[in-house]
């Protein structure tokens, strides 16, 4: 049974996410960040006894970019997917969201429109007269607050009942209007197929070649491209509607924090401040709460699993199930819900905005832009919801960026650090191990931009208002995340504990442990136990410290390895392949391709760096 469709519109950040989680109940991700919402999503709705669907698009500037979230929105109208359209705009930027509607009204589509964050637009003493909108437009336009849950009711029945195809046409510059008509008469295609033609969008090869010589024509006479051309003409428009219908009181004023957040001086010490107290803030709640789950789970669950008197086979699968399950709640849980809800808030205040605003300059320098800064700073708690947080950016940066989160020292990284080296060696070589490791996602990101597939482009990034945070709604968001990981990471871990304890009971361990001992010795100068502590990393990164104890007889590693072998060991294993969680988000973002290349180039990069540490301490 086919369902009516609609389909939710509009700009990065004006609401559109909390509409739909209003409307169908389902939580998507609401954020004060543009670009919260990269995919599409899907829900259904019931209204008087019958169903209906909703699709929330991506958001989106424009509709004759070249970006992919613009790219699959715009197939979608031409192939008018949807059945109507709710187009959302922000009432406190009009002028920019009417530049999105005006395209949207050239695929001839039954619209209704939603005047959204009125509330905020009011409280700035600006006033937008609605029914003037609905004039020019010729379709309803309804003022909403969707955060006070002002109006929300009212869309799906002004949807049903009063959505029309709006009739307002943009006046383009009289060459692009008279290469429209001719463009329609040669292959009798629709206006906007004409338009998008001109600007070498479509699948239409004879019509893009018609189009193309008479573009050169026109780009020769403005000397300025057809695009260029027609943008100009839509801003100008824009423009004009915005002024007819707005009303600003000049008495209201708002204080503007921007001055300090923005600029060099003090937005800079500020962000590295922020950043700062936000990784300190997780080390030591997170810390906390590891240890008490963990203690308890060592308590309650694996310490009476030993008493019970088991075959050493079940005993082995079920220990291997309690070591994940800990794993999972006892190590990362911790860190990335704490992780979450800071970030949350920072992302609700619209302080997120500024930071990646600031940063934009240095991580150009890596092959990215500022908006790339979350999820380098997510990963210093854990790489496996940095990862998760990169799906807002372009597919190049999303390829570069998978690689150097993957190398960033997360938490877990932190503890065989601060476990081996700091306490074995000193603070100082620790500190040294961040130092090498940071150069080499430097050199990384240098050899990346040069390699990766794709244009670098720079950042259009909308500066979001200052708010306060809800409590509600940040928690809802973190829990969002935590979902994610509960339910894809998590299954994962488990099945990779059973299989390596199954490993470990057959004796699989002891030969791999057998076969790799010349190159754990000759090589990295490494005891033989080395290399299944280093495959116990992969299943979770601390592992590779406990099981390096539990393989060496004794805590006191100081007192069975040298300090050149703990430095070794520890450097081996932050570089090394990264831990099965990030691996299955590896290939749930990237694919099974870049996950596969992005493991062997830590597992080299690892054991490249122990060999040339194990020579120089070798000629010292």
């Amino acid at each position: 049974m086919l369902f009516l469709k609609f389909g939710l519109i509009g700009n990065p950040n004006v609401g559109k996410s909390l509409i739909f989680n209003l409307l169908t109940g389902i939580g998507v991700e609401i954020s004060n960040f543009p670009g919260t919402t990269i995919d599409m999503f899907s829900g259904n709705v019931c209204y008087q006894r019958e169903k209906f669907e909703i699709v929330d698009f991506p958001g989106i500037y424009s509709l004759d970019g070249v970006s992919e979230e613009e790219s699959e929105v715009r197939k979608c109208l031409i192939n008018k997917d949807v059945d109507i359209l709710i187009a959302v705009l922000d009432a406190a930027h009009l002028e920019r969201n009417l530049y999105l509607l005006l395209q949207i009204a050239e695929f001839e589509i039954p619209t209704v429109v939603l005047l959204n964050m009125t509330d905020e637009a009011e409280k700035s003493g600006l006033f937008i007269d609605a029914e003037k909108l609905s004039e020019i437009f010729n379709c309803e336009f309804l003022k909403t607050a969707a955060i006070e849950g002002r109006n929300v009711d009212k869309i799906i029945p002004l949807a049903l009942n009063d959505a029309k195809v709006p009739k307002y046409k943009v006046p383009y510059d009289s060459h692009i209007e008279a290469a429209v008509r001719s463009l329609q008469k040669i292959s009798g295609c629709k206006r906007i197929e004409a338009l998008y033609a001109l600007e070498e969008i479509g699948d239409d090869t004879e019509l893009l070649d018609s189009a193309k010589t008479i573009a050169e024509e026109i780009e020769e006479q403005h000397k300025m491209s057809v695009h260029q051309i027609i943008a100009a003409n839509r801003h100008n428009i824009a423009g004009k509607i915005s002024d007819e219908v707005s009303k600003k009181d000049k008495k209201t004023t708002s204080a503007n924090l921007d001055r300090l957040l923005t600029r060099t001086f003090p937005g800079v010490p500020i962000m590295a401040a922020v950043l700062l107290s936000t990784l300190l803030c997780v080390f030591i709640v997170g810390s906390f709460l590891e240890e008490t789950i963990v203690g308890l789970f060592d308590v309650y669950l694996i310490e009476p699993l030993f008493t019970l008197g088991l075959s050493p086979f079940w005993e082995q699968i079920l220990y291997s199930l309690l070591i994940a399950v800990e794993a999972g709640l006892g190590i990362a849980f911790p860190f990335v819900f704490v992780f979450y809800i800071i970030i949350s808030v920072l992302e609700d205040t619209g302080y997120m905005t500024r930071a990646a605003f600031l940063a934009d300059r240095a991580m150009h320098r890596v092959g990215m832009h500022g908006q790339a800064l979350i999820p380098m700073v997510l990963g210093f708690g854990c790489n496996v919801p940095a990862l998760m947080s990169i799906r807002q950016l372009s597919k190049r940066e999303r390829f570069i960026a998978s690689f150097l989160i993957t190398m960033v020292p997360c938490s877990a990284r932190t503890v065989i650090i601060a476990g081996i080296v700091a306490v074995f060696v000193g603070i100082t070589a620790a500190l040294s191990i961040y130092l090498i490791v940071f150069i080499l996602i430097f050199l990384t990101g240098l050899v990346l931009t040069k390699v990766a597939p794709g244009e670098q482009f720079g950042m259009i990034l909308e500066i979001v208002p200052m708010r306060r945070p809800r409590v509600k709604q940040t928690l809802k968001r973190a829990w969002l995340h935590m979902k994610e990981f509960l339910f894809i990471a998590m299954p994962l871990l488990l099945v990779s504990s059973v299989f390596l304890g199954v490993l470990q009971y057959t004796g699989v361990i002891q030969a791999f442990q057998d076969i790799f001992a010349p190159l754990m010795l000759s090589l990295l100068g490494l005891p033989d136990y080395a290399s299944t502590s280093l495959l116990f990393g992969i299943l979770r990164k601390e592992m590779a410290f406990e099981t390096l104890a539990i393989l060496a007889g004794t805590a006191d590693l100081g007192s069975v390895m040298t300090s050149a072998q703990l430095y070794i060991f520890a450097v081996v294993s932050v570089l090394f392949v990264p831990c099965v969680s990030t691996i299955a988000v590896l290939y749930k973002e990237m694919g099974l391709k870049i996950a596969a290349v992005i493991s062997f180039y830590t597992l080299c990069l690892g054991i490249i760096a122990g060999i040339i540490l194990n020579l120089i301490f070798s000629l010292v």
